[in-house]
């Protein structure tokens, strides 16, 4: 059985984690969006030096990966899963029915999941729906 959400976050507060893959993926999401720390903590929903704490390596809130998460257009569920806590189920896509998807997108869907690296997945995702995309033109 799976352990309820406030055990497993308790469990995962008193963990010590590396999150050096974390600040990797935000560094590269305000690159990306050409943000300072200010600018991306404010405009998801944080406070101003929300962002420079995290890169100094403390551990955000569930809340602020939620946050960042809305704001940059990603899984939350990725980045609490980088910050090292429990992912929740109202954001995993797996719940989704795939007996109304064609065999072959659900294939393909599985192949990706197994990529461990969140920022290497999401670029595969995204050349594969480029691909699409120039097919469709």
């Amino acid at each position: 059985m799976e352990k309820p959400i406030a055990q497993a976050q308790r469990e995962a507060k008193n963990k010590t984690i590396d999150l050096g893959p974390f600040i990797a993926r935000l560094t590269e999401l305000m690159e990306k969006h050409n943000e300072s720390y200010r600018e991306a903590g404010m405009s998801a929903g944080l406070d101003h030096q929300a962002i420079r704490r995290i890169l100094s390596g403390q551990r955000p809130a569930m809340v602020n990966c939620i946050l960042l998460a809305d704001h940059y257009g990603v899984n939350p569920n990725e980045f609490l899963e980088l910050a090292g806590w429990p992912t929740l189920k109202v954001f995993d896509v797996r719940g989704l029915e795939t007996d109304r998807l064609p065999p072959e997108a659900v294939d393909v869907a599985l192949v990706l999941s197994r990529v461990p690296d969140p920022g290497v997945r999401k670029q595969l995702a995204t050349a594969v729906i480029t691909l699409l995309q120039k097919y469709f033109e």
